[in-house]
């Protein structure tokens, strides 16, 4: 994976939310060739696009069905209970018909949500993986290891969409 800004991580995407996982999923798919999981977040804020009735489904590859999983490297992780901070948009997956909404960026595209004495935090599950350097030369995730702070990283992704829109 080769490290993506921030602004990188905004564009494009139709969807950028703050949210809590409420349960996921896992099953094959119809052609029973791929693992995928749905998710469902409880949305707390909209940082761009829109959401109706304060909660949204995506999927992401990979999960567990009886004893085989499908393990995504760098994939995204989340766990019911957990909330992030996601970045959205509809792309076709292994085996499905129709584009859904899936975090593209895969782990790049989700950060954690870690509560420290100064506030909330969001930290990239990129951390996890090795990243490419960009073209700047960098290769630590926006944030790097201590993460964001949480009103600063909304406040950044709100003014990027708004020369977005322009």
């Amino acid at each position: 994976l080769m490290r993506a800004a921030l602004d990188e991580l905004t564009r494009g995407k139709s969807r950028t939310v703050v949210g809590e996982i409420l349960d996921a999923y896992s099953y094959w798919n119809e052609s029973g060739t791929f693992i995928l999981t749905d998710v469902r977040v409880a949305v707390h804020e909209v940082l761009k696009g829109q959401v109706q009735g304060g909660e949204i489904e995506l999927t992401i590859m990979g999960g567990t069905v009886g004893d085989l999983t499908t393990l995504i490297v760098g994939g995204a992780e989340l766990q019911p209970e957990n909330s992030y901070v996601l970045f959205l948009d509809e792309r076709k997956l292994p085996g499905v018909r129709e584009k859904t909404l899936t975090v593209s960026d895969h782990c790049q595209g989700v950060f954690d949500l870690v509560a420290n004495r100064e506030g909330l935090k969001a930290v990239s599950q990129a951390n996890r993986h090795p990243l490419v350097p960009d073209r700047q030369g960098f290769s630590e995730p926006p944030g790097g290891v201590e993460g964001l702070a949480l009103g600063s990283m909304v406040r950044s992704i709100r003014n990027l969409n708004s020369r977005e829109v322009r």
